[in-house]
């Protein structure tokens, strides 16, 4: 897990007004391999193993992780980069659901671009340069306005949009491939202006200020 993301996190379990206190055991090449985030609010402690950060609000049980996804193709991640409009880093995106196939190709593809893949099936992965492995429960666990885009893939992300509105910064883009009917209400609702809209692809940009601290989902 990339050292420079820990500045990027909020407490999943209090909301994003309340920032995350790394505690690591072993950096190793400015990765946290081993280690646990704190909350200062709640307490609460979220494992960092293998360089995979468990940052669900409790209650945690095991993981059922799946096999590992796929390997990306290259033309599939040079559509999911040129959806998010990013040619270039520094900073992180954040990948949820089928779409972290593309992480490490991504990573790759875009110098300097951290990428945040959220899915269990990582919990087995290799670490890999700016490639960061995560589970997260109920929301997105990041300071509001802080991404350069998140792409939200599969069944069961719907309930991220708003989520994914909230992090990421002015300028930034909100990619849905497998798009709702309600989808781009709820993102313009949001404050997004709608850029793409065709065959389940929604693409939607933050326009003007950084958004205000946000609500967090609540925990079922």
């Amino acid at each position: 897990m990339d050292l420079l993301l820990a500045d990027r996190l909020s407490c999943p379990r209090c909301g994003p007004g309340f920032g995350l206190i790394l505690l690591a055991d072993r950096v190793v090449e400015r990765r946290v391999i081993a280690g646990r985030f704190g909350c200062p609010n709640c307490r609460d402690r979220f494992p960092v193993v293998g360089g995979f950060a468990d940052l669900r609000a409790p209650p945690r049980g095991a993981l059922a992780a799946g096999p590992l996804p796929p390997a990306a193709d290259p033309e599939g991640t040079t559509r999911v980069a040129a959806l998010l409009g990013i040619g270039e880093g520094p900073g992180h995106v954040g990948l949820v659901g089928p779409v972290v196939r593309h992480a490490s190709a991504l990573a790759a593809l875009v110098p300097e671009l951290g990428v945040v893949a959220i899915a269990p099936e990582l919990q087995e992965a290799r670490e890999e340069a700016r490639v960061s492995r995560m589970v997260t429960r109920p929301g997105l666990p990041f300071h509001s306005g802080t991404l350069r885009g998140v792409v939200l893939s599969g069944s069961g992300t719907e309930r991220l949009l708003e989520e994914a509105a909230r992090v990421v910064a002015p300028g930034a883009r909100v990619v849905v491939l497998d798009a709702g009917a309600g989808a781009r209400t709820l993102l313009e609702h949001s404050g997004l202006r709608v850029l793409l809209e065709e065959r389940g692809v929604l693409v939607a940009e933050r326009t003007g200020p950084r958004p205000p601290g946000g609500r967090r989902l609540p925990l079922v």
